[in-house]
């Protein structure tokens, strides 16, 4: 399990009486939904965005591409070890993908913010699929050198500096203001649950037929969710400004004069760049603290992933996200991240990442939501951008430190740093203090 994708904290429940609806999304749109929403209001349970049309039409397509994503990075990792034997070159390709995010990242919100989303991922997606299409050819042709692996690496993480915003953003103009944190959590679901089924099924066609069909797979998914997204219509469109008020200066100086929105970017990123680096930690907890193999370290990847999936279920339930809840969720990371790292055996190993797991990723999905409820629509894209550079952008610092720290200490220290990193986050939450009626405070977001 890794970071992607994937992911203000009020005291009280929006102040608009009897509905769950804002004023961020009151005039921002037509403010009618299609007959294929039922409006209630007093929905609960996980799955209730599931009742709208669009999500659901956006939801299956993820579902599919998600998990010829996860396919793809396994045969991938598989072929680059195959071609060149070197663990350091696969390093390399697993790590170069990331790095236009890493230093372009929060622009791509300012574009988010510019264009109309549903276009803007059929172009996203569709070059994806061009890559994986691309990517396929040259395996079929045995052209699939480590250098064209890695030029189609680069241009993927280019494409995912506009992508990861937009994807973001364009989630809470499917769904109504209070089954957006459904839909987020119902987004990490398929998330996490594509990190087990796709490198499940890699496996297997690696063994039966070879590599070269999981990118044919990986290419033929896309399809689905650029079909999806040629079909739907999202229940709100709110206005895109062509300047975009200002651009990423504008959208750090929004975040920064709203406690609702900059306290779960600092702990986001505080938690991501120390806690969230198990690709790094978990090899090397299963061979060299535990002796085990290969087998053992899949047994600790799995139970951390189920327990992600059992996490983004749970937020589901939660209606409006508050800041006792985020603050208990990163409580709970950093405890549960120490009973890790003392465990004796594989067996207590495998309950606590159960454990960590699913309080990591409610932590992920409350975080994401708030940011996505309490955003002005005109700032929506780069405040997800921040978020997206907050969370995945720190991927390759944190695993810097956390292998050092790693290297000279062992893995139980390296997770004793996450718990601490995770506990100061809810110290800071603690002491913050969001408006008691923090939408009725934000005042700019009813005439976005």
């Amino acid at each position: 399990m890794d970071r992607e994708g994937l992911r203000v904290v009020p005291e009280a429940a929006p102040g608009v009486a009897g509905e769950g609806i804002q004023p961020a999304e009151h005039d921002a749109g037509t403010g009618t939904a299609p007959a294929g929403h039922v409006r209630t209001t007093a929905r609960r349970g996980t799955f209730r965005a599931l009742r709208s049309r669009p999500f659901r039409l956006y939801f299956a397509g993820q579902v599919a591409s998600a998990s010829g994503t996860f396919l793809q990075q396994t045969a991938i990792g598989w072929l680059v070890l195959r071609i060149t034997g070197s663990a350091a070159e696969l390093g390399l390709v697993l790590a170069v993908g990331g790095v236009p995010s890493l230093l372009f990242g929060p622009w791509g919100g300012t574009v988010a913010d510019r264009v109309d989303l549903r276009k803007l991922l059929i172009v996203t997606q569709t070059t994806f699929g061009a890559l994986a299409g691309l990517l396929w050819a040259l395996a079929a042709s045995g052209k699939a050198s480590v250098a064209a692996i890695v030029a189609i690496s680069v241009a993927g993480g280019v494409v995912q500096i506009v992508d990861s915003p937009a994807r973001q953003a364009f989630v809470s103009s499917l769904v109504t203001p209070e089954d957006l944190s459904s839909a987020v959590s119902l987004n990490g679901v398929v998330v996490n649950s594509a990190r087990v089924v796709g490198p499940a099924l890699a496996g297997v066609l690696i063994v039966t037929i070879g590599t070269t069909p999981c990118f044919a797979v990986n290419a033929l998914s896309y399809l689905a969710v650029i079909a999806a997204l040629v079909i739907l219509r999202p229940l709100r469109t709110g206005p895109r400004s062509r300047r975009a008020s200002g651009g990423v200066r504008q959208g750090l100086r929004y975040a920064a004069s709203r406690q609702q929105l900059w306290l779960p970017l600092v702990m986001m990123a505080l938690v991501g760049l120390l806690a969230f680096n198990f690709p790094v930690i978990l090899p090397v907890l299963a061979s060299h603290t535990f002796h085990g193999n290969g087998g053992t370290y899949g047994l600790l990847t799995t139970m951390l992933s189920v327990g992600s999936v059992a996490g983004s279920l749970g937020v589901g339930f939660i209606r409006h996200p508050r800041r006792p809840y985020l603050m208990t969720a990163a409580l709970a990371f950093g405890l549960f991240l120490a009973a890790t790292a003392g465990a004796p055996d594989v067996i207590l190993v495998c309950v606590t990442l159960l454990a960590t797991g699913a309080a990591a990723f409610s932590f992920v999905t409350l975080c994401s939501t708030t940011l996505q409820l309490h955003s002005s629509p005109a700032y929506r894209g780069r405040i997800m951008a921040l978020w997206v550079y907050v969370y995945i952008g720190t991927t390759p610092v944190g695993s810097i430190i956390t292998g050092e720290i790693t290297s000279a200490a062992g893995p139980r220290a390296a997770l004793l740093t996450g718990a601490a990193a995770c506990l100061a986050a809810a110290g800071i939450a603690s002491r913050v203090h969001t408006p008691p009626h923090p939408d009725a405070a934000l005042t700019d977001l009813a005439g976005s």
